[in-house]
């Protein structure tokens, strides 16, 4: 069962605003006045947080509360060598890309640097949306095709075009005329023993769908992990089939990096490598700045030769100075401090704790994940595997009371969604391997 259309997984129901302390009612009251009924908070009691350190996140009162979440400020919260990096650039200059800058050259060298040899030019946003929204402007054009394929659950932005390969918006939010879903590769609720094969002919079902409508196919986009569908990922290598399929079509392969990006999965850079394919573009969004205004898409050449001769490209203050500084400081964050290798100890170690929990908790269905990047399926019967989006929403909600953040995944809602900053630690796994413990022991 999904979720309604005009509900949000792990969202505060705005009925209940008479419930909340006087303090968080009043704010809410005001954001619903001058925000609107669009902008929508998480958790039943919606959190206020004034401060972030690292991984640690601070309310009005002070409260700590680890955050297993947020994977935007990728190097942890208000990490001092991206403050200082901002702070300085601030205030010396910052303006936009129609004038000569080192700064912007050198950071495009180093973050090509990390990406496959095929992949040597780079344009860029001010976030993931105007980058997948760029991405699929450069795919039909190159291909001269409309059609976009994307999975049952996708995100991939909030312009106009990106929410209309959106599913996960909900259905109030309608899919773009050229657009087809197909299923995501659940390694759990899919019987195929070869889960590559069975999206392949996905996808190649798909485009002949398209075809048959006389609508020629641009591209395929799908992020590494799938996050929103469930996040699933294992076995590393499956998506190659479907790389074969795309171009076989004469479309374009995208790699949404925006989430699996940047060492999150604990196994090189890019979320898209683990398969061992090359896109032919891969974008990224604001966890390459910490959260600064700053996205890119990094494609081939021959990808994007004919548009940049034909189509003036610029983004007022997409890769400004400030937001450079930011990414250059991040970049260099994540290899001084061994963030990769980081992410892959300690989400090893949380998968480790998980399947412990699992072991002896009938009600977890499955865990699965890479890096720090994890998923924790909840069921009502492990026979029949149905969704028990209830149980998800309780631990997520009763784990915020007791100062832990995550939320949830899954068209049901039934999978936490365990992403926290890159400095996340063996010790903070450990912290939140308790509490949740806890929290499953206290829940009947």
């Amino acid at each position: 069962m999904t979720k309604p259309q005009s509900s949000m997984i792990n969202g505060f129901d705005a009925a209940k605003v008479a419930s909340l302390p006087a303090h968080e009612r009043a704010l809410v009251e005001r954001r619903q006045f001058l925000l609107g009924p669009s902008y929508r908070l998480f958790y039943k009691e919606p959190l206020h947080l004034v401060r972030g350190e690292g991984v640690w996140l601070y309310d009005q009162n002070g409260k700590p509360y680890l955050d297993a979440y947020n994977n935007v400020p990728s190097v942890g919260h208000c990490h001092p060598r991206v403050v200082e990096a901002v702070s300085r650039q601030a205030a010396t200059l910052n303006t936009h890309t129609r004038y000569l800058d080192d700064a912007l050259l050198d950071y495009s060298e180093r973050l090509l640097a990390t990406l496959p040899a095929e992949l040597s030019r780079v344009m860029y946003t001010c976030s993931g949306s105007e980058a997948v929204d760029l991405a699929l402007r450069i795919a039909c054009f190159h291909t001269g095709g409309t059609g976009i394929i994307i999975t049952e659950n996708a995100y991939h932005g909030t312009t106009r075009t990106t929410a209309e390969i959106s599913p996960s918006l909900g259905e109030a939010m309608p899919l773009g005329q050229h657009v087809v879903t197909v299923p995501a590769p659940d390694t759990y609720r899919r019987a195929e023993a070869d889960i590559g094969e069975a999206m392949a002919r996905d996808v190649r079902a798909a485009i002949a769908f398209l075809t048959r409508r006389g609508i020629k196919p641009a591209a395929f986009i799908a992020d590494g992990i799938f996050s929103t569908d469930g996040i699933f990922s294992e076995p590393a290598g499956f998506l190659q089939k479907t790389l074969d399929a795309v171009h076989a079509a004469g479309a374009l392969y995208i790699a949404d990096e925006v989430q699996p990006g940047f060492g999150r999965l604990g196994d090189g850079m890019w979320g898209f490598a683990r398969h061992g394919i090359v896109p032919d573009i891969a974008v990224m969004g604001k966890p390459m700045g910490n959260g600064m205004p700053i996205a890119a898409a990094a494609m081939k050449p021959a990808v994007q030769e004919e548009f940049g001769q034909k189509i003036r490209y610029f983004n007022t203050f997409g890769a400004n100075h400030v937001s450079i500084a930011a990414a250059s400081a991040v970049l260099s964050v994540i290899g001084d401090e061994d963030l990769v290798d980081n992410a892959k100890r300690s989400g090893a170690a949380m998968l480790a704790g998980l399947r412990s929990l699992q072991e002896c908790d009938e009600r977890i269905g499955d865990v699965r994940g890479s890096g720090l990047f994890i998923g924790v399926e909840f069921v009502k019967d492990r026979t029949t595997r149905e969704p028990n989006g209830t149980l998800a929403s309780d631990v997520i909600n009763d784990m915020r009371r007791r100062g832990v953040l995550i939320s949830a995944a899954g068209p049901a809602g039934n999978i936490l969604k365990i992403r926290p900053p890159l400095p996340f630690s063996t010790e903070n796994a450990g912290h939140f391997l308790d509490v949740l413990g806890s929290v499953l022991s206290d829940l009947p």
